[in-house]
């Protein structure tokens, strides 16, 4: 099995994933199969603000007692003193068999039914429908159930662009998602925030993550694959009409300032044009698909 022990360029970032690792070996044993950094650092487009995105592939769910030393473990890294990183980790640990390949069957784990009432914490209170994750959010140091990382977009990143920390190379582990498959997700992921009328926008960070949210989506819809938040906003930049060009570039910088800045209220004019470049993207999308047809 192939181990990275300095998989980023950031150093402390580093010592804090061979933290991680070392925990999460010690905690899993024998039902580690692999552990891989996918998102931003696996697409190659990467800054000191992005999160560490992870996936930690298990033979079979967790057991009471790893789920106990995992949720320990995270609660240690808060604790080291590199301040920049320790809140970075969001990820999920992943079943063997789930992970191969997105399935609606079995939708809850082991003993586990949810009811009607579930509402998922990752996916600001969607109901159940595929398996849930134990997931770690941004920030965080309690793992929770989520389908947060259970999808098409996930897979194909990992499964093609995967940083292995530890284990088989991902494509071992995860079948092929195609251009189609990652094409019904976005359109049905733009459904799902137009429905929920891009709530919450409260907050800056909020308002800057639609817009680039809506860039990676029609970049996916155009290319058939998944591409970083930088590049999909140089590409959108470039393809859409120029008039949200501003717009765009306004939300990228949002991404990069600090947590107390990017947590101000949200400017009203820049809500009232987030929601404009939406219905630009519906509009967008529809014709995209009498195009495709």
């Amino acid at each position: 099995m192939s181990v990275s022990r300095s998989p980023t360029p950031f150093d402390e970032l580093n010592q804090v994933l061979r933290y991680w690792l070392d925990g999460v070996k010690a905690s899993l044993g024998n039902n580690l199969v692999g552990a891989y950094l996918q998102g931003s650092f696996a697409l190659g487009d990467f800054t000191a603000k992005s999160d560490a995105d992870f996936i930690v592939v298990t033979e079979r769910d967790l057991s009471s007692q790893e789920f106990s030393d995992l949720s320990r473990l995270h609660k240690e890294i808060h604790t080291l003193p590199f301040l920049t990183w320790r809140n970075a980790l969001e990820g999920s640990y992943v079943p063997q068999a789930i992970v191969k390949r997105l399935t609606f069957t079995p939708r809850d784990p082991p003993g586990e039914p949810r009811d009607a009432d579930w509402r998922d914490p990752g996916l600001a209170g969607q109901s159940a429908r595929a398996y849930p994750f134990w997931y770690l959010d941004h920030g965080s140091d309690v793992l929770v159930r989520s389908e947060h990382d259970n999808n098409q977009v996930v897979r194909w990143i990992l499964r093609d662009h995967g940083v292995v920390l530890y284990g088989p190379e991902p494509k071992s582990l995860i079948d092929p998602v195609s251009a189609e498959a990652l094409r019904d997700e976005v359109r049905e992921t733009l459904s799902l925030c137009l429905e929920a009328d891009l709530q919450p926008m409260s907050m800056r960070a909020w308002q800057g993550f639609w817009v680039v949210l809506f860039c990676r989506i029609l970049h996916t819809l155009q290319t058939g694959i998944v591409t970083s938040k930088r590049s999909a906003a140089a590409w959108a930049r470039e393809t859409l009409d120029p008039e949200w060009a501003d717009l765009i570039t306004r939300a990228e910088a949002v991404h990069e300032m600090e947590d107390e800045e990017a947590m101000e209220d949200a400017d009203p004019e820049e809500v009232k044009a987030t929601r404009l470049f939406a219905d630009y993207v519906e509009t967008w999308v529809k014709s995209w698909a009498e195009r495709a047809q």
